[in-house]
């Protein structure tokens, strides 16, 4: 009788036991933080310090990296071969460029068409914010998977 008591004692602690632990293998994530940069979280004031030796080594790997093309996004704005393409390639190409200063903008010639693309985004979801401000402009924009210039 003792023994089993003593065997019904044990499978009911080490039943609890196993309850207790996570056996999904997923790590939890708080939603709050997913798709935030660590700066957002600290929040503003928040200071970063760094040694001479750290910002001198992430400076020579950008200034190494610079001329290698990498997988990206750009939003192709311009694509056409009429007559008058190269003329509005070119109209188009300044407009941006004097719209969007900080941004990238590249004017083609494929033949026979011309086209002109704007940024060098890494992530689709970068190319959409400035995709949503162009399409009322140029509604026959559309965002294509690029090489894109190492950003600086």
């Amino acid at each position: 009788m003792k023994k089993i008591l003593i065997i019904l004692l044990v499978l009911t602690w080490g039943g609890a036991a196993l309850r207790a632990q996570d056996t999904t293998g997923v790590a939890r994530v708080d939603s709050t933080y997913v798709g935030r940069d660590i700066l957002s979280v600290i929040g503003p004031g928040a200071k970063v310090s760094q040694s001479a030796t750290v910002k001198q080594a992430l400076q020579k790997y950008v200034s190494n990296n610079a001329e290698k093309p990498i997988s990206g996004y750009r939003i192709r704005v311009f694509y056409n071969n009429d007559p008058q393409a190269r003329s509005r390639s070119e109209s188009i190409e300044k407009t941006l460029t004097e719209q969007y200063p900080g941004i990238g903008v590249y004017r083609s010639f494929e033949s026979p068409n011309y086209k002109v693309c704007i940024g060098d985004f890494r992530t689709k979801d970068e190319a959409l914010s400035i995709y949503n401000a162009l399409k009322g402009t140029y509604p026959t924009a559309y965002i294509i998977k690029e090489s894109i210039n190492y950003p600086r």
